[in-house]
């Protein structure tokens, strides 16, 4: 009876989907109740630039692992061309490139590069660390494609092929919660959830129409927070992104809390939110890490830090 209690007594922190209960409450759930009394007129300010000195292509997704920034990116070797007229269901060519896995300290030193994808599923998107394992997909860099499905462990970089998605999927995140995994079609339009072994509970099409969701992050019991912009037309044949921020319910897909983000690089005038996002908070800031630049731009991609003062 002694060693049952002792049993028992271990595995009381731990949930059915493989996750502790410290795993579940996300890596600062109160990046959530700080990012909700956030509205349009809140003051951010540009605090820090780190400059990433070497070849960073195209930045997808951010997951911030203690000390460590895993940064996804692809790069691309021939560009996808628009077809006529659609080819067996694509729109264009499926190109060529490479996919990345950057892992970085927080002073944006390249520590290692890991490798993702297989043939023309190259393109990585956005990340989410569950508190085990970063989980990345890898797609083919057109809509109605596929995908891969990964998990990295982030202590000894191993990679494992988690399950395939008939379908591009542009961001992952794993409710810790449920255990279950869901994701982003091409330009967020679709949301998918899957168990963690790839089989398809729910496809929803997505209700917001002011966002395509580039990249997003588990942050509390059940909840994600996103970023994306969208590019609008301008005067004189001109176009901007309108960059943004959501809080959505993982369960229910509904939009808890949602803001545009006013800030552009200094560099591009890139919107912030265009490519990776991740937030977390500090004793009084509530802090939003961007690198909204890429490789081949002006001055390389920078990680650029924006903060507000928690209310």
């Amino acid at each position: 009876m002694r060693s049952r209690l002792i049993v028992t007594t271990a595995l009381a922190g731990v949930l059915l989907t493989g996750l502790t209960t410290a795993d579940a409450t996300g890596k600062d759930s109160g990046v959530a109740r700080a990012f909700q009394a956030t509205d349009r007129s809140t003051a951010w300010s540009l605090v820090e630039r780190i400059p990433l000195r070497f070849p960073t292509y195209h930045p997808q997704g951010f997951a911030l692992v203690g000390d460590l920034i895993f940064l996804s990116s692809v790069e691309v070797l021939e560009a996808p061309v628009k077809y006529p007229v659609p080819v067996d269901g694509y729109d264009r060519t499926p190109g060529k490139g490479i996919g990345h896995l950057f892992v970085l300290d927080r002073q944006g030193n390249l520590k290692k590069d890991i490798r993702l994808g297989e043939g023309t599923a190259y393109h990585p998107g956005g990340i989410d660390f569950d508190g085990q394992n970063v989980w990345v997909p890898a797609a083919e860099y057109r809509p109605n494609s596929r995908a891969i499905v990964y998990t990295v462990d982030p202590k000894t970089y191993r990679v494992t092929e988690r399950f395939r998605v008939k379908d591009h999927v542009g961001g992952v995140v794993r409710d810790r919660t449920t255990g279950q995994v869901h994701g982003v079609s091409w330009g967020s339009r679709t949301l998918y959830d899957w168990t963690p072994t790839g089989r398809q509970l729910q496809s929803t099409p997505n209700e917001s129409h002011i966002l395509d969701y580039q990249d997003c992050d588990y942050v509390s019991r059940g909840k994600e927070l996103c970023g994306g912009v969208t590019t609008l037309p301008g005067p004189n044949n001109t176009s901007y992104d309108l960059g943004g921020l959501a809080l959505l319910d993982l369960k229910t897909n509904r939009i808890l809390h949602e803001i545009p983000f006013p800030a552009f690089s200094p560099t591009t005038n890139h919107n912030a939110t265009r490519n990776p996002v991740a937030l977390e908070t500090t004793g009084t800031k509530l802090r939003l890490l961007t690198a909204p630049d890429d490789g081949e731009n002006p001055g390389g991609t920078e990680i650029q830090i924006y903060e507000s003062p928690l209310s």
